[in-house]
């Protein structure tokens, strides 16, 4: 069993927070231990800003789709997006799917791989096409599965290339500054942040 099912699934709302907060409070400082795949990629992509949804199966990920545009005022509002199976799954939501980057509420895309040692989404062209992550809105939706969680971007690079022995993507970047309410520090200076939402479905 998964760290997400093992923490999402608990009887006890308390307990529910206990094991979440155990997670959260670990110090950045503290020396690395090897995490699980899932509980590494939780804890680097929270401390990054980030914000996921744990979804069971596919009626959860609809529920928390629907809780995402109500928490935001996004419904009847133009949603960018270049993937078609995103407009037909997510079709019965009053939204009105563009290409136009400039008009639209938020970004919805999939995502090639989820990298665990920096929590940090790994994404191509199959999502963005050739816009550069500057040119999309600030807010993204990005729906993923667990299956898609890989330790390093080294394996996920692998991976995409694995996947499309054909013809590899292109604009292979990864987005990994999820405040972007927040002033940059020298490090982060020159990354694109984007309010993120992950919606995370369990597949293994």
């Amino acid at each position: 069993m998964s760290l997400f099912r093992r923490i999402f699934s608990s009887k006890s709302k308390s307990d529910q927070k206990n094991k979440e907060r155990h997670v959260e409070d670990r110090s950045k400082y503290m020396p690395e231990i090897d995490l699980p795949v899932d509980e590494s990629f939780m804890i680097n992509f929270k401390r990054n800003g980030g914000k996921f949804l744990y979804c069971d199966n596919d009626n959860e990920v609809l529920d928390s789709f629907d809780k995402i545009l109500l928490e935001n005022d996004w419904y009847e509002k133009d949603v960018c997006t270049f993937e078609i199976s995103l407009e037909h799954k997510f079709s019965g939501f009053n939204l009105n799917y563009t290409k136009q980057a400039t008009s639209s509420s938020f970004f919805f895309a999939t995502c090639e791989y989820l990298i665990a040692d920096s929590g940090a989404i790994l994404i191509s062209s199959n999502q963005l096409k050739e816009k550069k992550l500057t040119e999309l809105p600030d807010n993204f939706v990005i729906l993923a599965a667990t299956s898609q969680l890989v330790k390093s971007i080294g394996e996920g690079l692998k991976g995409i290339k694995s996947k499309n022995k054909n013809a590899i993507p292109s604009n292979i970047t990864t987005i990994k500054d999820f405040e972007p309410q927040k002033e940059k520090d020298f490090l982060s200076y020159g990354s694109s942040s984007k309010n993120l939402y992950l919606l995370l479905l369990e597949d293994l």
